[in-house]
């Protein structure tokens, strides 16, 4: 009769973490949840987690960059929205607001016009009041303060729509 050889929960969490930093940059936060969800001790995780922060192949603030980055600049999201994204992720505050440097006021607005122009010229066929209230809230639901929509909205001229 043989039985199963003895698995080492560490094996098992490098092994596990490997996988999971291949796939994907991750945070120290989603690594510990992936391996707290497969049954690996929490002290065998806090070490491997370490071990993997020390070879700086688990950087939760160059994550938090990088985040930032490219959600910034492929999706236009703002800063409310990057914040709550990176806190939903488990990066600490002090990487999320040090990340978040990198998109300045101007940038933001910059976002909030561009979202407010595709938005007012999908709405072309109805009154201009119903464009306004309409970017409004798509700018809002995307995480602008109403500061911010609003200023891009003025910057988005609207032609009013001649009744037929």
């Amino acid at each position: 009769m043989s039985s199963a050889p003895e698995v080492d929960p560490a094996e098992v969490a490098r092994t596990l973490v490997l996988r999971s930093l291949n796939a994907a940059p991750r945070t120290r936060a989603q690594l510990a949840d992936l391996l707290a969800s497969r049954g690996v001790p929490e002290d065998v995780a806090r070490a491997c987690l370490d071990r993997f922060e020390d070879l700086q192949l688990i950087d939760d603030a160059e994550y938090a960059r990088m985040w930032v980055r490219s959600r910034h600049q492929l999706r236009g999201l703002p800063r409310r929205t990057l914040r709550y994204e990176l806190m939903r992720k488990g990066v600490p505050s002090e990487a999320i607001e040090a990340a978040l440097e990198i998109v300045d006021d101007e940038g933001e607005f910059e976002a909030a016009t561009a979202l407010a122009r595709r938005k007012v010229s999908s709405l072309s066929a109805h009154p201009v009041q119903v464009q306004h209230r309409r970017a409004m809230a798509a700018l809002v639901r995307r995480g602008f303060s109403s500061e911010v929509a609003a200023r891009a909205l003025r910057a988005v001229e609207v032609e009013p729509v001649e009744d037929y």
